[in-house]
């Protein structure tokens, strides 16, 4: 298997192969927890985190690890990033962690760690599979943050409330209320909420892409008609 270059390993995990927009993977935590932007980057990060962590030790084993153990050798290697995780979330976020709850132990469970780890991070060196796992976790924070930004401004009138669970006392100022006397659409905040918004998201990336090859296609050069061409002689033949 040939070796992705960096631009399209970069290109794949925010945009083109996006686990959360494309493969629709690990879209229980996603739907569960973005009614708030803290939750979301919560969250993120911590799939961030495991994601980086877990391809570059798939990457490191792959020629170490027989067929029949692949599989239970990948999700031991997750639940172990994931337990640094939550660990490191109890010891400076604990309020969030108890907010976020089950979710951060399933990211073990979740199937877009797993699918990488099978299907780059076993077949490719450690630094691609590294740059993979950045790049897919990336794309995955950064759905999960707009999602959170428009389920929470939509649902409750605000941006960055409650931050200072995340980031400490200096982000206690941070929350942004753009409307005033906002009536509050718990629909939103609600497991609803979060299907439309993902299909939203959804329909203006596939509505983007569209937009980009139909664009594409009208700047490529006509085609040339294969075929014999037809050439009129004047004058006398010999």
């Amino acid at each position: 298997m040939a070796t992705k270059s960096s631009s399209e390993i970069v290109r794949d995990g925010l945009w083109g192969n996006n686990p959360a927009l494309v493969q629709v993977l690990g879209l229980c935590p996603l739907l569960a927890v973005t009614s708030t932007v803290v939750n979301a980057i919560g969250l993120g990060l911590a799939t961030l985190m495991v994601l980086m962590g877990s391809n570059l030790a798939v990457s490191l084993i792959r020629n170490f690890v027989s067929e029949s153990v692949r599989l239970p050798a990948f999700v031991m290697i997750i639940a172990s990033f994931v337990t640094c995780a939550e660990l490191l979330m109890q010891a400076f976020t604990y309020e969030l962690y108890l907010i976020l709850g089950i979710f951060i132990p399933l990211i073990v469970t979740n199937c877009a760690i797993l699918g990488r780890a099978d299907a780059f991070a076993s077949r490719n060196p450690p630094l691609p599979a590294l740059l993979d796992g950045a790049m897919m976790g990336l794309g995955f924070l950064a759905v999960l943050v707009v999602l959170g930004g428009l389920r929470e401004l939509i649902g409750q009138g605000t941006l960055f409330v409650d931050m200072h669970l995340l980031l400490g006392p200096v982000a206690a100022d941070w929350v942004l209320r753009p409307f005033d006397n906002y009536p509050d659409m718990l629909f939103m905040i609600l497991p609803p909420g979060a299907f439309i918004g993902l299909g939203l998201l959804i329909a203006l990336k596939n509505g983007i892409d569209n937009h980009l090859e139909e664009r594409r296609k009208a700047n490529e050069p006509a085609p040339v008609a294969a075929g014999s061409k037809r050439v009129r002689v004047t004058g006398n033949v010999s």
